[in-house]
């Protein structure tokens, strides 16, 4: 619906002897940030809920937890290019690419869409030498979101999915920060746009990846690209489940090429080797974000398990993830802890 309302927008402007800009390459590009959202023309609306022309709005199977946060993702490749299909990594997308991920909070989060607002939207922009990380913080009104390279505190109120009452202080990212969770090497690189993550039926009601080839912003896609199952749907088997959660949350960092690579930890969800996923496995430095317990994952015992302990802290310097969370995933927690107590005991 979105697409089909920004649509009839830009028909609206141009009756009226105007026209919606769309993407303005040259911002993009640009070797410094823009000052406000507004100005990458990305969306047709000041309030960035209707997407200009050749900006698609897209979803992830498992989004990442922030704090209960809804978001709302768009991508812009530009015309006549295309992302270059990965099997097991992000795409690679060309020079030009914007991947737009706005996080809002309603009051109550049972019912996500009602009052929503606006809080942050964060860019990844593809530059000529490499992905460049900017975010942005919207106003009271919602009309613009202006550059904040410092980060923000923000006081939220709301209740979660749950029914929990929350007061939280909720943390928008300065940009050196962005480089913690975006680190590849040395460089920075997106995080959720990988087959794994896409492939399922997207925001516009049909095959999410299959809709990217058709639009011709990716290619390469093969007929059966890898999938992860939805961590909330219990028929799907609990190993995979749980995997697929770690891999979303926590495997960015927890790679070889990440910030917590000197960990020996490896979460991504096509890691097979038991150690490397912390089974049986001792930390490489041990320390009060052990919580005592000597193996990352415990077999049958998550109570002893430095994996669920840190998960289900907030205490800075124990909780993991270390950033992007000021509360703790009760749900994630309760699903780890079910796949590590089903493990056969060693």
């Amino acid at each position: 619906m979105r697409h089909l309302a920004a649509a009839l927008l830009a028909g609206l402007l141009a009756a009226c002897g105007q026209t919606a800009a769309g993407p303005d390459l040259n911002t993009i590009l640009a070797e410094k940030p823009a000052r406000t959202l507004s100005e990458y023309g990305l969306f047709a609306d000041a309030s960035a809920r209707e997407p200009a022309e050749g900006v698609v709005s897209y979803n992830l199977v498992n989004p990442l937890f922030s704090d209960h946060a809804a978001k709302h993702r768009f991508v812009y490749v530009p015309k006549n290019k295309a992302a270059a299909y990965r099997p097991d990594e992000v795409f690679d997308f060309p020079v030009g690419t914007v991947l737009v991920k706005t996080f809002a909070f309603a009051p109550d989060m049972r019912q996500p869409t009602v009052d929503e607002r606006y809080r942050e939207t964060r860019l990844l922009i593809r530059k000529a030498e490499g992905w460049a990380a900017y975010p942005y913080v919207w106003n009271e009104e919602e009309t613009e979101a202006v550059y904040a390279p410092a980060g923000a505190w923000l006081d939220l109120a709301f209740t979660d999915e749950h029914g929990t009452a929350l007061d939280i202080e909720y943390r928008v990212p300065n940009q050196n920060q962005c480089k913690t969770c975006h680190q590849l090497g040395d460089a920075i690189a997106p995080i959720g746009p990988k087959a794994r993550n896409l492939n399922h039926q997207g925001p516009y009601g049909h095959a999410q990846l299959a809709d990217w080839a058709a639009r011709g912003i990716l290619a390469g896609l093969p007929e059966a690209p890898p999938t992860v199952p939805e961590v909330s749907d219990a028929t799907a088997p609990l190993e995979q489940r749980a995997r697929a959660y770690l891999d979303i949350n926590c495997a960015h960092c927890h790679r070889l090429e990440g910030s917590a690579s000197n960990s020996g930890l490896f979460l991504g969800y096509e890691v097979d080797t038991p150690t490397a996923i912390g089974i049986g496995k001792h930390p490489t430095a041990a320390g009060r974000g052990s919580g005592d317990a000597v193996f990352v994952i415990a077999p049958g015992q998550p109570d002893r398990s430095i994996l669920s302990y840190r998960m289900a802290s907030s205490e800075a310097g124990i909780a993991m993830p270390e950033l992007g969370r000021s509360v703790i995933d009760e749900d994630g927690v309760a699903l780890v802890r079910e796949w590590i107590a089903g493990m056969e005991a060693r």
